[in-house]
């Protein structure tokens, strides 16, 4: 049995798992302060006062660092890999410390593994950051030369719940042809390919279904003219598509949930939004059919939104002509991360490198 520290920090919070193998042990969430987040000037900086925080709660519990087989750190933003589990190199490192590839709080993932590992001379991994590529070449194009399609979508969640379900159907994921939907703040719907992910919405910066608090794709030309009216900053725009964008932008809140109890309590216009959110991400899957030729073995949804029946049947009402519909709610991903590392350390696959 292997005994595993999982890290997966937030902007203010950074949540640990300890896991037996793939039994959780324990695990709590560590609330920053926004006033003590606010000091540093860039996410690196905060590495030490997370460092101890972890520590702290450790000693607390009588639990020595001594006592883990391997760190298991949430994966930042790195250049675009293959999907798997890394182990954590320098070079990695430098990236993750560096912002080279943007700056998020994930990015302390990987650095607090490293570090607590190398305090107790264990190894230290991270798993299938939101960076993961397997885009084929054709979905790489947009329509316009200077833009190129990129791959940045919920792969942890994605990928362990694709092999969650060929493990319980008794079939290897690179056998399978599947169609996940991670339906959380954020909306990504992937073609999962005989194991790769070959092509996927970019959820982060507006394309595919609106969610939570993202505006999805939009009318191009109206956009332009959003742009150019004299309104808004670039910036005020960006927070438009991400941050302020779906139900907060509709209804002025992200809490799907909220807006469900709205819906089927008579509200005309939480029922409009709610069953266009639905509707969008339907047309998302029944496209990434097309991806697949039409050979689709499951369609699978998952996410926090997942947890609500309404919305998945609706779904499923949808696109259930298609392939069975299959529901993984919540997004678990300390039990992902503890995956993952299982799967290296017990020799089932081989831990890749950066």
């Amino acid at each position: 049995m292997k005994k595993l520290l999982i890290i997966n920090p937030g902007s203010t919070s950074t949540k640990i798992g300890i896991y037996n193998d793939l039994t959780e042990e324990s695990s709590v969430t560590l609330r920053h302060e926004a006033k003590e987040i606010e000091q540093y000037p860039d996410i690196f900086s905060q590495y030490g006062f997370r460092v101890k925080a972890i520590t702290d709660y450790l000693e607390e519990k009588g639990i020595a660092l001594g006592s883990f087989d391997a760190f298991v750190g949430r994966g930042g933003l790195l250049k675009p890999i293959e999907s798997g589990t890394y182990r954590i190199s320098e070079e990695m490192l430098s990236d993750l410390k560096s912002g080279a590839y943007g700056q998020h709080a994930s990015n302390l993932g990987g650095v607090l593994a490293h570090e607590l590992a190398k305090e107790s001379g264990k190894e230290a991994f991270i798993a299938d950051p939101v960076v993961v590529d397997e885009l084929q070449e054709v979905a790489r194009i947009s329509g316009m030369p200077e833009i190129k399609r990129r791959s940045i979508f919920h792969a942890l969640n994605q990928k362990a719940v694709a092999k969650r379900y060929a493990k319980e159907t008794g079939r290897e994921y690179e056998s399978l042809d599947l169609i996940v939907c991670h339906m959380g703040g954020g909306i990504s719907t992937g073609a999962h390919h005989r194991g790769r992910v070959i092509d996927v919405n970019n959820a982060l910066d507006g394309e595919g279904a609106f969610s939570p608090e993202r505006s999805g794709g939009l009318p191009a030309g109206q956009l332009v003219d959003m742009c150019f009216s004299g309104m808004y900053t670039q910036q005020e725009i960006r927070k438009k598509i991400t941050g302020r964008g779906g139900l907060v932008a509709y209804l002025g809140t992200n809490d799907a949930r909220a807006v469900d109890n709205l819906a089927q309590s008579g509200d005309r216009q939480a029922r409009l939004i709610f069953d266009a959110m639905a509707y969008q991400v339907s047309k998302d899957i029944a496209a990434n059919a097309a991806v697949l030729k039409g050979r689709v073995d499951a369609i699978i949804l998952t996410g926090g939104i997942a947890w609500s029946k309404n919305i998945v049947e609706m779904i499923r009402q949808s696109v259930g002509f298609i392939a069975e519909v299959v529901v993984y709610p919540g997004e678990d991903e300390l039990l992902a991360l503890a995956e993952a590392a299982v799967r290296v350390l017990t020799g089932e696959e081989e831990a890749k490198t950066y």
